[in-house]
């Protein structure tokens, strides 16, 4: 499996997803079967922007877990929306929880923060909880990052029924969705350092 560092915020697992396929081909693959009504528009095929929500959607949690595509545990989600009239811009949508010394104007030192989940940790990165049994008054402060995903980077799809065409191109859109989030990888890490304060 990958490691995650500084310069990473997702990664997918090619080795993982072959390993763990019940078709010894792909288990991402697999879900796209199982989810092939997201694949297709009254049996053609999606927009390029359509595509890429559709996939990213079956290749993360809650649909595949662990899913294709895993994001830093540091992160909260790193997930893709879509604004505008006809999924006109697609963004991806990184939440990201600050604790309070993170922030430029600590709040009262009274105030609860996130916890430190040390049973969701990987290569030096921690996922964040909240407090499980809050003794006092908690203030739970996330950022959320959003980044405009440009057209040249989506993949326009040619097949609308899962199989090895369609997995190929589902794997190349989510891997170009990847790279555009790893591009952004300082955004993040500013903010958790607390960088330029």
């Amino acid at each position: 499996m990958p490691d995650f560092t500084r310069s990473t915020l997702a990664f997918t697992d090619d080795v993982a997803d072959r390993r763990d396929s019940s078709d010894a081909r792909s288990r991402f693959g697999t879900y796209l079967a199982r989810n092939t009504g997201l694949l297709h528009d009254d049996g053609d095929p999606l927009s390029a922007r359509e595509f890429a929500f559709s996939v990213w959607q079956i290749a993360t949690a809650p649909i595949m877990s662990p899913g294709y595509v895993r994001h830093r545990p540091d992160l909260h989600a790193l997930t893709l929306v879509t604004h505008g009239e006809d999924m006109d811009q697609v963004a991806l949508r990184i939440d990201v929880p600050l604790r309070h010394h993170h922030l430029a104007a600590r709040p009262d030192h009274r105030l609860a923060d996130w916890q430190r989940d040390v049973w969701a940790t990987a290569d030096g990165f921690t996922a964040l909880t909240q407090p499980s049994h809050p003794t006092r008054p908690a203030l739970l402060t996330t950022t959320t990052l959003l980044l405009p995903i440009p057209e040249h980077t989506l993949v326009a799809p040619t097949a609308t029924r899962p199989g090895r065409e369609m997995t190929d191109q589902a794997k190349n859109a989510v891997n170009a969705l990847v790279v555009w989030a790893n591009t952004h990888v300082a955004f993040v890490n500013d903010l958790i350092s607390g960088g330029g304060r």
